[in-house]
């Protein structure tokens, strides 16, 4: 389990990560100067990989991805397990006396590559194919062809370092939420796991276990899931009768080894009020955000159309963490965004252009009643096509 918990996470810090932050920074104008306000020596680390990802590890051939991979093989899984029994040799004692590796943790040997053994290769395989992906460039899965590179590199000897500490716990690993399992993603998986499991003289595991494993994927009871099924269908069938007290509605809670069966009514949702309107969570204002002659609703229609309509002077108004109106804001921005149709604001607040498939948007209100109390209201489904 462990052995595939950190497959997933060289997965991500090897193949997504890097992807994200090199994107970013050509695509983000302020990525660096964020990025240096990161804490201790994050920033020197994402930007030591951004270099990496475009200068100095950057592939030119199918060739260079395989030497890459080929190379990457014998840090992970010789040079590092070498230095790490540099620093705490397998004799080594505790403080109190006790061998350093005994009980959980195992004492790692390092593997020598061995390009007629499947598992090495299928790791440099799926490792060259995604490092390809990552530059657009065509991989090839030709393991002849893949075994002859390998046969012509010659690897540099391995020369112990002082003063560095290689991670002797796999607890303090940290699971990755990188799920994809297509386009050699799976492959990469099953090889690093099995390759870290030999490492450290652990059972290997097959293809569908490892899957199984490192997709979070719990084997279901075919009797749970049928009552489970057959439960959410008794409710699904009064809502298409159109039951509409809450009382004909049941949570249920069940255990088929007690056997336990529990069943309670839902709560109803707090209602709040403004003026004499009562609202719950799933009530909303709906706004048409394009008007009779084609254009689309400015801020000071949009504020005014609350003002007459609903009685409400709107005093912020936010979308996702964008604001885009407040009281407090300088008179100038004031005035000339007054005039600006809704998306336009968006899109300038956010930095982001609104895709097509958008259909409407989500606004968030602050707003004062006719006596500058402050009231709690809905949000708005603002429709713009």
């Amino acid at each position: 389990m462990l052995c595939l918990q950190w497959a997933r996470d060289e997965l991500e810090g090897l193949f997504k990560q890097p992807t994200e932050n090199v994107n970013q920074y050509l695509t983000d104008a302020k990525f660096v100067e964020r990025t240096l306000c990161l804490a201790g020596t994050q920033s020197l680390e994402v930007l030591e990989a951004v270099q990496r990802s475009l200068v100095l590890q950057r592939p030119q051939s199918w060739a260079d991805c395989v030497t890459w991979a080929y190379y990457h093989w014998h840090t992970q899984y010789s040079n590092n397990i070498r230095q790490l029994l540099h620093n705490s040799p397998p004799n080594q004692l505790t403080g109190s006396g006790a061998p350093f590796w005994s009980g959980p943790k195992r004492c790692p040997h390092p593997l020598i590559f061995d390009v007629n053994n499947p598992l090495h290769l299928d790791y440099v395989i799926a490792a060259a194919n995604l490092f390809a992906q990552t530059y657009g460039m065509m991989g090839s899965q030709d393991r002849s062809a893949v075994t002859m590179l390998i046969q012509s590199m010659q690897v540099p000897e391995f020369t112990p370092k002082s003063g560095v500490r290689i991670q002797v716990s796999d607890q303090e690993l940290q699971t990755s939420s990188f799920d994809d399992d297509t386009n050699f993603h799976m492959d990469f998986i099953v090889a690093a796991s099995n390759l870290r499991a030999e490492n450290y003289n652990i059972p290997l595991a097959d293809r569908h276990k490892s899957k199984l494993i490192a997709g979070k994927i719990i084997p279901a009871i075919a009797t749970t899931t049928a009552a489970v099924v057959g439960l959410v269908c008794l409710e699904l069938y009064k809502v298409v009768q159109g039951h509409q007290q809450l009382e004909s509605y049941k949570n249920s809670f069940i255990n088929l080894a007690l056997p336990l069966f529990c069943f309670s009514g839902p709560l109803a949702p707090p209602r709040h009020q403004f003026y004499n309107q009562e609202w719950t969570l799933w009530d909303r204002f709906e706004v048409q955000g394009l008007q009779p002659n084609g254009k689309e609703m400015t801020l000071k229609q949009f504020l005014d159309h609350f003002k007459s309509e609903h009685k409400l002077e709107i005093t912020m108004l936010s979308q996702g963490v964008s604001m885009l109106y407040s009281f407090f804001m300088p008179p100038s921005k004031l005035k000339e965004w007054m005039d600006q149709s809704m998306t336009e604001i968006v899109s300038r607040v956010s930095k982001q252009k609104l895709g097509h498939h958008v259909q409407a948007l989500v606004l968030e209100l602050c707003c004062n009643d006719e006596d500058g109390e402050d009231v709690e209201v809905p949000y708005v489904r603002y429709t713009i096509r």
